[in-house]
């Protein structure tokens, strides 16, 4: 059983709802859920905030957070969680963002850098920090893979 059929069925137990706020993954997080029949039970909406204007129009990401912080950082990434979880209709909200590469990256936040967030409606969201590597394609998928066992994490508490 994959880790979103393991998701899906533990939000599916639960009566709970999930969304998604996603930057560097595209939506791969949401996808992977709606890829399984029955997902409207469980998935209220994804965002895809790839642009920093995107997090702040549909997330309401405050402007200096980035500014200060950079749209990769532990602040954006609860900024971000917190925002998918007043924007929806939601149990639970994820968010990812980070550096996928190949370029983008720097000394202080290189490629391969993803930060999350995570938040049960009522409490207050968490972070966690990652440092992925390989090429494109595999930080984002193993992005995914993590995104989906944070939520999994949430659901065994």
């Amino acid at each position: 059983m994959s880790l979103a059929d393991r998701v899906f069925n533990r939000l599916k137990e639960k009566n709970l709802t999930l969304t998604t706020a996603e930057s560097c993954t595209g939506g791969q997080i949401a996808a992977s859920i709606t890829d399984i029949a029955g997902s409207s039970a469980v998935f209220d909406r994804g965002f895809v905030t790839y642009s920093n204007m995107a997090k702040t129009d549909m997330l309401a990401v405050d402007p200096d957070l980035i500014d200060r912080f950079g749209a990769v950082s532990p602040e954006v990434a609860q900024a971000m969680a917190q925002g998918a979880i007043d924007n929806s209709y939601a149990d639970i909200a994820v968010s990812v963002t980070g550096i996928a590469g190949p370029s983008g990256g720097s000394d202080e936040k290189p490629v391969g850098l993803v930060i999350f967030g995570i938040v049960k409606k009522g409490n207050s969201p968490q972070t966690f920090i990652k440092n992925f590597t390989g090429n494109r394609a595999e930080i984002r998928m193993q992005s995914r893979e993590y995104g989906l066992q944070l939520i999994l994490d949430l659901l065994a508490q």
